[in-house]
């Protein structure tokens, strides 16, 4: 229509006031792009605070709600674990999660092709990988200690 056009002119778009890119949206995309890895929205939380103190947990959860539904950022989901979210942007690839801490980091390149470990006549059509251990930060167990038991009794 003629207004839309006249407000689109103008610089106003349009669009619903939650669609707008705002900086908290716009902080939050950068605290993802910069993690490198999966964050949870705790996490996102406490590295948009630096530079955002103001900034909640409400409207992380929002914002993340948001982006993934616009296709900007996809949801990692762990067995028992809250989502954590990364750029949607990235190249198939699988995760490691921390025994100690937790935390859930990208792992590059893939075994290809799994199909043939599927029963016969099932069709694969996607599959996700996750890697159980301890990252540099946490360190080699303590010797004696014993290991927390693996999600795949084959683990």
């Amino acid at each position: 229509s003629i207004i839309i056009k006249k407000l689109r002119h103008r610089g106003i778009s349009g669009r619903p006031a939650m669609e707008r890119a705002t900086r908290q949206r716009s902080l939050i995309r950068t605290v993802l792009d910069r993690a490198r890895r999966p964050l949870a929205p705790q996490e996102v939380l406490e590295a948009a605070r630096a530079d955002l103190p103001t900034i909640g947990l409400a409207t992380v959860y929002r914002n993340l709600k948001l982006m993934t539904t616009a296709g900007e950022i996809e949801m990692v989901m762990l067995a028992g674990e809250v989502p954590r979210y990364e750029p949607a942007a990235l190249t198939h690839h699988h995760h490691f999660q921390c025994d100690a801490c937790h935390r859930v980091f990208d792992v590059t390149g893939c075994p290809g092709d799994l199909a043939a470990l599927a029963p016969p006549g099932f069709s694969v059509e996607r599959h996700a990988i996750t890697l159980y251990g301890r990252c540099p930060e946490c360190g080699p167990r303590k010797p004696g200690k014993r290991s927390v038991k693996a999600a795949h009794p084959h683990g």
